[in-house]
């Protein structure tokens, strides 16, 4: 089972990367920092004549990600409520992605390809990041991609999400689950 984690923290070894680790401790899987990536903001030409236009950046790493995994892990720190900024810039990518005519399997990849979303916040995170669980969840049956699992933990400072004992115990289940798959 190939699994690729996207980190969607502007933070080296944030809270949503600890929780990463917890649920993928033992287990092979590939990391991919988004910050590190360099990736244009869609230009939307959905409906232009000539369609989408090949642009020179690092998205094509993503998709190759997309291509080659079972299992996708979106992990987020909670930023006003919704996932990072430069998630949702790889996020929005994707109406491009279906559409790369490089890449005409990647719409079938994704209806086997299954999603899951890590996220960690302040501010009451497991209520206020349920909006975000719904947008991911509604990205996600747009583009037919089985949206499996999600974990909602609790962290402002570097480390706090250690003290979420509930976040905390639902990696070491979802760990569990992973490992038993393999």
């Amino acid at each position: 089972m190939n699994i690729t984690a996207f980190i969607g923290s502007s933070r080296a070894h944030g809270n949503s990367e600890q929780l990463t680790n917890i649920v993928l401790e033992g287990i092979a899987h590939k990391k991919i920092y988004v910050k590190d990536l360099h990736i244009e903001p869609i230009h939307d030409l959905r409906h232009d004549a000539n369609g989408f236009q090949l642009i020179e950046d690092d998205y094509d790493q993503v998709i190759e990600a997309l291509l080659t995994s079972d299992v996708v892990v979106f992990a987020t720190p909670i930023y006003w409520y919704s996932m990072s900024g430069i998630m949702k810039n790889m996020v929005d990518r994707f109406s491009q992605a279906i559409r790369d005519e490089r890449f005409p399997e990647l719409k079938e990849k994704l209806t086997t390809t299954e999603a899951i979303v890590l996220a960690v916040g302040g501010d009451h995170p497991t209520v206020k990041g349920l909006p975000m669980i719904q947008q991911f969840q509604y990205i996600f049956d747009f583009i037919k991609m089985p949206f499996t699992f999600y974990i909602i933990g609790e962290g402002n400072k570097p480390g706090d999400i250690t003290s979420d004992k509930q976040a905390l115990a639902q990696a070491a289940i979802l760990n569990r689950q992973l490992k038993a798959r393999i």
